[in-house]
């Protein structure tokens, strides 16, 4: 059964090779994408699929869709060091959320005075690359199809 996967903000899909942080760029939590959200000022990220919130920090969230896979969505590459400054969580983990509910409000001036990557890498975990349909690089706006799995 296919899975689609939305964009869980709105920017500039780039390949996940890009990514400036060799765990992401060598797909070493898994195969993907990634966002970048350009010159935005705050985001509003989004689910980017239904299912359990199964993991929830301010600069990161897994939504398990299946019980074996889920997806990570990872705001900005070393965003861990900001100590959750410029993010507001609007969701709470071990719940069901549905595709295109609000997760994470990020204001991102706490992230770009820090000099941070504001790229937002969106992982499949527990996935084969060859079972991803990755999309073309260009501009997606939130909630618009990101990957297929299947």
């Amino acid at each position: 059964m296919a899975v689609t996967i939305a964009a869980p903000i709105t920017g500039t899909v780039i390949p996940l090779t890009e990514v400036p942080d060799p765990v992401f760029a060598k797909a070493l939590v898994g195969p993907g994408t990634a966002i970048d959200p350009g010159e935005a000022t705050t985001l509003t990220v989004t689910a980017p699929v239904s299912g359990k919130l199964t993991s929830l920090k301010p600069h990161a969230f897994v939504i398990s869709h299946r019980p074996d896979q889920g997806v990570l969505v990872h705001l900005g590459i070393d965003t861990v060091h900001l100590k959750g400054a410029g993010f507001t969580l609007r969701a709470e983990a071990g719940r069901q959320v549905e595709a295109g509910e609000e997760i994470v409000v990020w204001d991102l001036a706490a992230a770009r005075e820090a000099e941070k990557s504001m790229v937002v890498p969106v992982v499949v975990l527990e996935a084969d690359a060859e079972n991803l349909t990755l999309p073309e690089e260009g501009p997606i706006s939130a909630g618009d199809t990101l990957i297929r799995i299947g």
